[in-house]
């Protein structure tokens, strides 16, 4: 494990530094997925400029939630981005040459990608928790820190297990399915509101199918005191066993890839 904790940190490295020979282009890049959160950040604004609670949840609740899962999302992005561009590995072939090396799949696909523009979006992300965490009206004990951070852990294993299923689906079309783009960049939109806004049919899916609101709607309601079940802390750790299905199509997919040709 070490080892590979290791030869992963060189591949980041190789990648930071080359991402580093365009200085101007990265801060740029970064800048603007600032920017381009900043705006979702702005409709929760104007909403409640208009709107003094939705559905019970007031505008610091909501910020709460919001900052929450944009900075899920931006930690699972910056790390597994290279499945999210795994479709154009398999259609060059380069995937063949992946297979022949003595390193894990798994890791080379990492390894081949590191977003570091990301940290844009995960700064906005970070700004906004605290101002979030310094207005809302909640009394922070030991309990509550500790679902914040299970829920950073198993936001980050939700997401990036759903960049994984979409590389592994990516083995039986060679092309990337766009619907998947619901389930990561569309998790990220609905999900700056607590899933029981959407209703129960949502909540219900989002339990069971995907469990975002494992890493959500559930630890969120115990942060803001609304229900005062302990174990609600720990269900974030329930919703990293996502990954073992998601793992299992992954192999299934190696074991039956064929070459593109390219």
């Amino acid at each position: 494990m070490k080892q590979k904790l290791k030869l992963y940190g060189h591949y980041v490295s190789i990648v930071v530094r080359g991402m580093m020979q365009y200085k101007t282009s990265l801060l740029l890049t970064t800048i603007g997925q600032f920017l381009v959160s900043f705006n979702v950040f702005l409709g929760i604004y104007f909403l409640f400029l208009r709107f003094h609670q939705v559905k019970g949840y007031s505008y610091s609740e909501v910020l709460l939630c919001y900052a929450l899962v944009l900075m899920e999302f931006s930690l699972a992005e910056i790390w597994a981005r290279g499945f999210d561009t795994f479709s154009g590995i398999v259609r060059s072939g380069e995937f063949d040459r992946i297979l022949v090396r003595p390193q894990g799949e798994i890791l080379q696909v990492l390894g081949s990608k590191f977003e570091l523009t990301r940290l844009g979006r995960l700064f906005q992300a970070v700004v906004v928790f605290f101002y979030a965490v310094c207005t809302v009206e909640v009394q922070w004990t030991a309990g509550k820190v500790l679902t914040v951070v299970l829920m950073l852990v198993g936001g980050v294993a939700v997401f990036s297990g759903l960049f994984l299923l979409y590389a592994a689906l990516c083995f039986f079309t060679l092309e990337g399915l766009e619907f998947m783009n619901v389930l990561t960049d569309g998790a990220r939109e609905y999900g700056k509101y607590p899933l029981d806004v959407y209703g129960r049919r949502v909540l219900r899916l989002a339990t069971v199918i995907v469990p975002y609101a494992l890493i959500q709607y559930y630890p969120l309601q115990y942060i803001l005191g609304r229900v005062n079940r302990p174990a609600y802390i720990f269900l974030p750790l329930l919703a990293v066993v996502f990954l073992a299905p998601c793992y299992g199509l992954w192999r299934f997919g190696v074991r039956r890839y064929q070459s593109s040709g390219s």
